[in-house]
């Protein structure tokens, strides 16, 4: 973001911020004006401003470090945290206030129009509304509060059946553990991120993917972690690709050179790790004389980096081969793969992190991430081609988890026809 940019963003922050925190206020003087003593009344209000006006300084502030740092590390996401933990609570309470002030602005006009001006009142603030909205709110509150502590390290296994007729007989109840978004900078809790490696091992599948964003910036961010994911093993091997993050994109680096240099160290992590990095080429795996093609290109994404190239990694393979794809980028999906004369299968990504925040339940899903990706978690088949989403191991930028909880894929192949 250039400089003008910036300025424009800051000013755009203090201006919202300010909003939400006089509109929220609005709440808290309704909620308030039953108390007769005015100086507790003062007191509570006088306290309100501190807080919330100096949570905004602190945001302001933290978005200058990261500004000038050109990357978000563990000193800035603190702030980031309370920022979106508070915008969210307040935003819940505003739709409450704001749904008032509709029926308040209502009255007002009809009052107005059968009483004319000599007997107008504006509508005051119902204190049940307000005192509504300040409890509604506090449940995306306390969400935030357990997604920051526990929630970014409540591991959960997503199982998932797929039936393809074209798969080898040898096939038929093949497993593959897949992760993806490790994102091993943000992390901190080296005992609560072996939970997580420890259940993707136990699902003791026959093969293990990782589909891209190794760290959030810089290479070394996983030494500390190496030794912990390379227990991840399976029998027919561990194979990863790259994803958006993994290239150094998002970090001012000192010359081209020590960008290169970090691009290159990062892409020994991966056999450090004991994973084979595809770029842009497949294997072959066999099973009792019979095979699939295992497929792994470059980061392609929309509005991201689009290095991958297809066309290289489907080399020496045919249409009649059985064929998984490893591409970080769902996008990638939708505008080459699903449609690709050369048939591919299935193809398993990762990249949108459910924007760790939503809903996901059985019944109902929702998270923001689907007004920018159409396909953003789990499974989606388009003319029996299918897609499988992860919504990642770790976390970036805000450390947290709302709902959308860090995931371990474990996907059986079966053959047939889907019997879903």
């Amino acid at each position: 973001m250039n400089q003008i940019g910036s300025i424009i963003f800051l000013v755009a922050l203090i201006l919202f911020s300010t909003f939400l925190n006089w509109y929220v206020f609005q709440a808290v003087k309704t909620v308030t004006s039953g108390i007769e003593a005015e100086r507790i009344r003062q007191f509570i209000h006088f306290g309100y401003w501190i807080v919330f006006g100096s949570i905004t300084i602190w945001v302001v502030i933290t978005f200058l470090q990261i500004f000038s740092a050109g990357e978000i590390n563990s000193s800035t996401q603190s702030a980031l945290n309370v920022f979106l933990t508070v915008v969210v609570t307040q935003l819940v309470c505003v739709v409450f206030l704001f749904g008032e002030d509709i029926v308040r602005n209502l009255q007002a006009g009809i009052g107005f129009f059968l009483n004319g001006a000599k007997d107008f009142t504006f509508p005051t603030r119902s204190s049940w509304v307000s005192v509504l909205a300040i409890l509604v709110s506090s449940i995306p509150f306390f969400s935030f509060v357990y997604g920051i502590n526990f929630g970014k390290h409540n591991f959960k296994v997503q199982k998932e059946v797929i039936y393809f007729e074209a798969l080898p007989d040898a096939f038929d109840g093949f497993t593959i553990t897949q992760i993806s978004d490790i994102h091993s900078g943000s992390f901190r809790n080296l005992e609560a991120v072996q939970k997580g490696i420890d259940l993707a091992k136990s699902q003791n599948s026959d093969l293990f993917v990782f589909t891209g964003d190794l760290v959030n910036h810089k290479a070394e961010e996983i030494d500390p972690f190496l030794e912990s994911f390379s227990q991840i093993k399976a029998p027919y091997g561990q194979f990863s690709i790259l994803g958006n993050h993994d290239y150094g994109d998002y970090v001012r680096w000192p010359s081209k050179e020590a960008k290169s240099e970090n691009f290159e160290n990062l892409k020994s992590k991966h056999s450090k790790l004991n994973y084979r990095l595809l770029l842009d080429e497949h294997v072959t795996i066999e099973k009792d004389g019979q095979k699939i093609q295992l497929l792994g290109v470059e980061n392609w994404g929309v509005g991201f980096k689009s290095k991958g190239d297809l066309e290289k990694a489907l080399v020496n393979t045919f249409p009649e081969d059985f064929k998984i794809l490893l591409s970080h980028d769902p996008s990638h999906w939708d505008q080459e793969v699903k449609n690709h004369p050369n048939t591919i299968h299935l193809t398993l990504s990762g990249h949108t992190h459910g924007m760790q925040f939503g809903i996901d339940t059985p019944i109902f899903k929702w998270s923001p991430a689907q007004y920018r990706y159409p396909n953003w978690a789990g499974l989606v088949e388009e003319s029996g081609r299918y897609l499988y989403v992860n919504k990642g191991f770790g976390f970036h930028a805000f450390s947290g988890r709302v709902g959308i909880w860090p995931e371990i894929t474990l996907i059986e192949l079966r053959k047939g026809k889907s019997r879903s």
